[in-house]
């Protein structure tokens, strides 16, 4: 059997929060439980997205927290020639087109198509004598079933879910779901244990992965913590950093948000890390998009 090989990648668009601990530690445990090994990724392929000094205090909190990651930390902004040998391997697949639609084009394509929120495909039968502003995938008749570790089955229809999204952005950034399909290729990932908002995109990413002729790995997505207005944590809503003056106590609240029953005498990071270890079951997880933090009260 092909051993187990899981990650964690965050975006280094500010510190880690509460959720991203949620990730990090539902990645890392299903990956320690099966004898596997757990890289750490930095998607830092966005220059736009990347705040100075947020790579470093990642870094911090992850060894604070004891996480414990094999090999080297991988960098997007390293690996533009893979994925540059990708976008070749996809247009030789004819699964590329060029695309020249200003941002006002696409704006009103997507409102002639009912408000469905997708690109329309205006660019597919050629561009004519417009210049060629950023490369999509043609997603004609693509479709995908995952059957996630968390959720059970799921099938997409891409091209009417999703339509023909981006691989090469106008600003000649790498697009994060061709980034990441690349990125789970070369590194081995076996399964890929994240947030239930990146279930769309993990969708995306297996179908690339199947053009790139590469097995996709499995996927598990586990509930988002939700702030008290409903709404996701994230770094872009300036979540609160996670404090790392409290390891062990932010574990214990990590683990019983993801359902597995910590005993409440565990206080010391060592301890609650020693219980999660042998006691962690995936299956326990709540099988919900997200939860409040409040309901940990």
């Amino acid at each position: 059997m092909t051993p187990y090989r899981g990650r964690f990648a965050p975006t280094p668009s500010g510190p880690l929060h509460f959720g991203s601990i949620v990730a990090a530690l539902g990645s890392y445990l299903q990956a320690r439980r099966a004898n596997g090994l757990w890289f750490l990724r930095i998607d830092d392929l966005d220059p736009l997205r990347v705040v100075p000094g947020a790579i470093d205090l990642i870094l911090r909190t992850l060894e604070t927290f004891c996480f414990e990651w094999d090999g080297q930390v991988i960098y997007q902004s390293r690996r533009s020639d893979a994925y540059h040998a990708a976008l070749h391997r996809l247009r030789n697949r004819g699964r590329v087109y060029a695309c020249s639609c200003s941002r006002k084009q696409i704006a009103e394509t997507r409102r002639e198509a009912a408000h469905t929120g997708i690109y329309s495909g205006l660019c597919r039968s050629g561009l004519g004598s417009a210049p060629a502003r950023a490369l999509r995938a043609d997603t004609r008749g693509a479709h995908v079933e995952i059957e996630d570790g968390v959720l059970g089955g799921r099938r997409f229809d891409i091209e009417r879910e999703f339509g023909d999204f981006l691989l090469y952005r106008a600003d000649r950034v790498y697009a994060f779901h061709l980034a990441s399909a690349v990125d789970e290729i070369t590194m081995g990932i076996s399964e890929v244990v994240r947030g239930r908002d990146l279930l769309e995109s993990s969708a995306r990413q297996h179908w690339l992965i199947e053009q790139l002729e590469s097995p996709p790995p499995r996927y598990a997505h586990l509930p988002l913590a939700l702030n008290e207005q409903g709404g996701k944590l994230s770094k872009q809503a300036l979540a609160a950093p996670v404090d790392s003056r409290r390891p062990g106590a932010v574990l214990r609240c990590a683990l019983s948000f993801l359902g597995q029953p910590v005993p409440e005498h565990l206080e010391q990071l060592d301890d609650v890390w020693c219980w999660a270890m042998a006691n962690w079951r995936i299956e326990h997880v709540p099988r919900v998009a997200g939860m409040r933090l409040s309901t940990l009260a």
